[in-house]
């Protein structure tokens, strides 16, 4: 009987040999070997002109030494591979300007693929600058959105101070930028584009022009009329719409020195940490004076901050990333859409992070919005410090002023009084060693690990020493447990009846593993299901 012909499966992948890749880098050096001669040669006739001219050939050698290492760049440049499940440091900077509402934001987030700027009709939402890394066309790189370059004030109001404050960060980040996108409005070119575009001459060899809002042929059209500013790059997208998202990406990379970039291992990644409060409670103070920098705009100007800022810094040998973020006030006081999208990324910020500094004006005290936003991260099994800032405004600042404003918190919160409390003096720099001290130990407890074994010893030694209450109502034996995960701490105990198991035994659990595991200032979470058997029969099961 004839065989019938196997039908070849579309539905996976084309098996890649692996000398394609390697033929690929072949090619690739025999490229840049032609580029490394030809670079030779003309440094050798240019030696000879030299030497024609009466210059010395120590010129031309360092010419020659200067092209090799350029070439030795470019080089690992196109050999290098990214991977987006790794993380990598030393990236290039991308940094997008351009007037109020033409469109930066939603660039920035339609490039990382995130929603993490606010996008609002309004103009001027974005005040600091939004940074993240993403992947443009395969390469990481460190993407910033800034604010818009506003020259119309209204001297009247407040607003005129943050629109300084503003337009000073922004330039600021022009002069650190390995590469600036100058985002224009295709519809109109107005007399604060021609200021920014004054500016950026003095950067010409860094800069790429895009038109924004070319939804249609006629807008893209008559965006060719930013052309007469002489740009060397220029091209019309649409932010909104994707339309040459891609050609764009290719020229934000293009040109770009990769060779310093270096891989992070696991084991070097940042402790997240997020600050929450009330408006003008100091956030955006203590933010820049953890990074030295003045990352964060700082004003008396309550509601200053909208975006959730990001900064990082190192201490003691270990990276850190800080997230600053709006001032979170009641729902009935929040009228303005950009308020309530401010309010809603930072609470977003409790996803991200690994401990939530919530912070608390000294003089002012505890507020009903503390506590939700503590109630919050407390779900979430975040690590929690509680911040008193202004301290240094205080009359009484002793150890029993400290001990007092202590005993009051935990009061307040009764199932956090393991939360630690540290009062410190943003403005002035005190007991910022001690906060971060508290937060590197806090995050060593999120991140530990009890071996089953051990912990189901000291669950027997528990059990000894307070049995479970047995009554006909509730009758219930303890079986085993187990550690389920690390950072959100959660436990799994297995018992024949756990609906049966009182609220109380439960926290008297808790207690004890906090107290005798090592898990004293975070919180942890119990999870009880139904089993009948022992650990011991479900060791030798398993064998």
């Amino acid at each position: 009987m004839k065989k019938k012909k196997k039908k070849p499966d579309f539905s996976k992948p084309k098996p890649v040999k692996p000398q394609d890749y390697d033929e690929e880098l072949e090619s690739t050096d025999g490229v840049l070997d032609d580029a490394a001669s030809d670079a030779d040669s003309k440094d050798g006739d240019k030696s000879d002109e030299s030497d024609s001219a009466g210059f010395d050939s120590d010129e031309s050698n360092s010419a020659e030494s200067k092209s090799s290492k350029e070439i030795g760049s470019k080089r690992k440049s196109q050999t290098q591979k990214f991977y987006p499940d790794k993380t990598y440091y030393n990236l290039p900077l991308i940094v997008i300007a351009g007037r109020p509402n033409v469109g930066k934001s939603t660039l920035f987030n339609a490039l990382t693929h995130t929603k993490r700027a606010i996008t609002d009709p309004t103009p001027g939402v974005t005040r600091d600058p939004v940074e993240g890394t993403c992947f443009i066309a395969g390469k990481p790189v460190h993407l910033m959105d800034t604010g818009g370059y506003k020259l119309t004030r209204d001297y009247a109001s407040r607003e005129s101070e943050m629109d300084d404050l503003v337009v000073a960060k922004t330039v600021e980040m022009l002069v650190k930028a390995d590469k600036i996108l100058l985002l224009l409005d295709a519809e109109a070119i107005t007399a604060e584009d021609e200021e920014l575009i004054s500016h950026l001459r003095q950067y010409s060899d860094k800069i790429i022009v895009a038109a924004n809002k070319c939804e249609s042929e006629k807008t893209a059209a008559a965006a060719y009329e930013a052309v007469k500013f002489g740009f060397k790059e220029f091209m019309t997208i649409s932010a909104l719409k994707g339309n040459n998202l891609s050609d764009l990406q290719e020229r934000l990379v293009s040109g770009l020195d990769f060779s310093r970039v270096t891989e992070g291992k696991e084991e070097d990644r940042s402790v997240r940490i997020t600050i929450l409060g009330k408006p003008n409670t100091g956030k955006s103070t203590l933010t820049n004076a953890l990074t030295h920098t003045q990352a964060s705009i700082v004003s008396d100007y309550a509601g200053t901050t909208r975006d959730v800022v990001e900064g990082s810094f190192l201490y003691n040998g270990r990276s850190i990333e800080i997230l600053d973020t709006a001032g979170i006030r009641r729902k009935s006081k929040v009228s303005e859409n950009v308020e309530y999208y401010s309010v809603n990324r930072a609470i977003k910020t409790l996803d991200e992070c690994d401990i939530a500094f919530i912070m608390i004006d000294a003089k002012e005290g505890l507020s009903d919005q503390d506590k939700k936003i503590t109630s919050l991260a407390f779900e979430k099994g975040r690590g929690v410090i509680f911040v008193l800032n202004k301290w240094d405004l205080m009359e009484d600042k002793g150890n029993k002023a400290v001990r007092s404003v202590t005993d009051y918190i935990h009061t307040m919160f009764g199932q956090m009084n393991w939360a630690p409390v540290v009062p410190i003096s943003a403005k002035n720099s005190d007991g910022i060693k001690n906060l971060m001290n508290t937060a590197l130990e806090l995050y060593s407890q999120l991140t530990r690990k009890v071996d089953t074994a051990a912990l189901n010893l000291a669950l027997r030694d528990w059990l000894t020493q307070y049995p479970p209450p047995a009554t006909k109502a509730i009758h219930f034996k303890v079986r085993y447990m187990t550690q389920t995960s690390v950072n959100p701490v959660n436990f799994m105990i297995f018992a024949t009846r756990p609906d049966n198991v009182p609220e109380s035994y439960v926290t008297y659990l808790k207690n004890r593993i906090r107290k005798d595991l090592g898990f004293d200032q975070i919180p942890v979470q119990i999870e009880m299901k139904a089993s009948r058997q022992k650990w011991q029969d479900r060791n030798s099961n398993e064998g």
